[in-house]
């Protein structure tokens, strides 16, 4: 009889160890992204909002949206880089299709491309940018946002 006390003891405690080593990994795993308000000031002096995660580091902007499946209308992510430079994204391992803007360091927006999920082509700024801001695809076309806009630069 102690003998399958025991062994239920013995399982009750490694069950309860197990979760909590699991609970930990899988909150180091994921780590949210800061976010910031983001302002476009359109030609007309509109202006439009986009909520944007802040991807900074290397790691951050390597990952992007990889493996998102559901991008809020109204959101996005801003990729930040530290010097302007010719940019190149592509959608592997993306499955939701989003619309990228090219921007320059003084926050004027370049280029606006759509980018299919999964794909692996190479989508290139025309001219050396220092931010790329990515939407789910055509919410710049529904927002009238176009090349020329302007961003806010307060991240």
């Amino acid at each position: 009889m102690n003998y399958f006390r025991n062994k239920i003891k013995f399982f009750i405690i490694t069950a309860f160890l197990f979760s909590a080593v699991m609970t930990v990994f899988a909150s180091c795993g994921e780590k949210k992204l800061r976010t910031v308000d983001i302002s476009i000031t359109k030609a007309d002096g509109s202006v439009v909002m986009v909520n944007s995660e802040v991807a900074e580091t290397d790691e951050q902007r390597q990952k992007g949206f990889m493996k998102r499946k559901n991008i809020p209308d109204g959101t996005g992510m801003i990729f930040v880089f530290d010097a302007d430079q010719i940019l190149y994204f592509w959608m592997k391992n993306t499955p939701t299709a989003l619309s990228i803007a090219y921007i320059d360091s003084s926050g004027i927006i370049r280029d606006i491309f759509d980018m299919e999920p999964f794909s692996l082509a190479s989508v290139e700024s025309t001219v050396s940018v220092r931010y790329a801001l990515e939407v789910p695809k055509g919410w710049f076309k529904k927002n009238g946002i176009k090349p020329g806009d302007k961003i806010s630069l307060n991240f």
